[in-house]
């Protein structure tokens, strides 16, 4: 029996039969037309030598509703590089046959522009993913092309067409009514994988919810089947509103900016497709500026940061507490997953989850003892509502810097 459970808190839509991505595509061409649909593509240029990237590539050769594809190049040392990458996307054509637009983050127009907005108090962040997407996003603004904008990263190693069309429907579809939509999906080969997920991020909002009662931004965020993936959907009013932060903390603070400026009833999560697969990072339970300790270091500030918001009062003490509640409720899913993988013939190595709880439980007292000497913290990216209130010209002058880098290269 397919799964069709809702979760009270938002809308679940789920994967209910056979793919039908021929229907699902046609009307998409048809929503289009009254809200175009703009596609943002944060991408390393070290990804152009994986194999995931060009199976995106070949994917999205096919698809016929795409108004635009903005794709933000970050990595790419030099000029050389950045055309690199812009003959590999080559290929791909939006709606009207018009290619793709590439954004050099690194190049000196773009630059010069970052350094505009700090001379204003205004500060971009470091370069990373998190720059990357509020930098295509300011784009897809700044042309007035779109009403929708997905994105997703470019390290999915078993992507397709429908997982696009799946994750765009909700928000393109005006019958429908959301104004944001997260995907999920289950990571599942020979073993079980989203630790950040499993081990953290679910065990730690229960946590705090067993310390501190039942808080609506606590239920909100634990009705996401998987807060922490990578894809989502909105409304260009939602991208204009939000602010975006610079580090890994980006999906859970994407979260939180739509829990402040939406509707309940207007967000949703839904299933993608069957299973998924993108490039897995160490733990490196030993270096905590590197792969998943730095990744739910940075997770960890973000949902402190957000939860004091709402009135939640961090102190040393109140972390003692959060802490040895989280990792009871870590371990305790621990052999909750234990019994799943042996009853589904999964490979499950025990001590290497506990060694994960373990690194998390470091990477959260980081955290918290951080937000404690520091309660504001690394500020989040402006929003654009607000560059474009201190900054009225700067959106056409970010679609004339990245234009002028196109038309360098040609």
């Amino acid at each position: 029996m397919a799964d069709f459970h809702q979760t009270g808190a938002i809308t679940t839509l789920h994967r209910l039969g056979p793919p039908d991505l021929e229907r699902l595509e046609n009307e998409l061409v048809s929503y289009c037309q009254e809200r175009p649909i703009a596609l943002v593509l944060p991408c390393l240029y070290s990804e152009i030598q994986g194999p995931a990237l060009k199976g995106i590539i070949e994917a999205l050769v096919g698809v016929p509703y795409l108004r635009q594809v903005v794709v933000s190049v970050s990595g790419a040392a030099d000029r050389a590089q950045f055309d690199q990458m812009r003959d590999v996307f080559a290929p791909v054509r939006c709606e009207d046959g018009s290619p793709p637009t590439l954004i050099w983050n690194r190049g000196p127009r773009i630059e010069k522009l970052f350094e505009r907005l700090r001379e204003e108090g205004l500060d971009p962040g470091p370069d990373g993913k998190g720059r990357a997407t509020w930098l295509s996003y300011g784009y897809v603004l700044g042309t007035h092309e779109a009403r929708v904008v997905a994105v997703h990263d470019c390290d999915i190693r078993d992507y397709d067409r429908e997982l696009l069309a799946r994750l765009c429907y909700p928000t393109a579809n005006p019958n429908l009514g959301y104004e944001f939509a997260k995907g999920y999906y289950s990571r599942v080969a020979a073993r079980l994988y989203g630790r950040a997920t499993r081990l953290f991020m679910t065990p730690f909002l229960r946590a705090m919810t067993s310390v501190v009662g039942q808080h609506p931004l606590l239920d909100y965020l634990d009705a996401f089947r998987y807060p922490l993936a990578g894809e989502c959907a909105m409304t260009t009013d939602l991208v204009r509103a939000n602010r975006v932060p610079a580090d890994w903390g980006l999906e859970v603070g994407v979260l939180a900016e739509v829990y402040r400026n939406c509707s309940l009833k207007r967000i949703c999560q839904v299933e993608l497709v069957e299973n998924y697969d993108h490039k897995h990072r160490d733990l490196s339970e030993s270096d905590p500026g590197r792969g998943l300790h730095r990744m739910v270091r940075d997770i960890a500030a973000s949902l402190i940061r957000n939860l004091a918001s709402y009135g939640v009062e961090f102190d040393a003490g109140f972390l003692n507490t959060l802490m040895a509640a989280y990792l009871r409720t870590a371990q305790d899913a621990i052999a909750r997953y234990s019994d799943d993988a042996r009853l589904n013939g999964l490979d499950f190595d025990r001590h290497e989850e506990e060694v994960a709880v373990e690194t998390f439980s470091r990477a959260l007292r980081a955290a918290g003892l951080d937000f404690v000497r520091d309660p504001l913290g690394a500020p989040q990216i402006p929003n654009w509502n607000r560059v474009s209130a201190a900054l009225p010209d700067f959106l056409s002058e970010l679609c004339t810097a990245v234009d002028e880098d196109a038309r360098e290269g040609v």
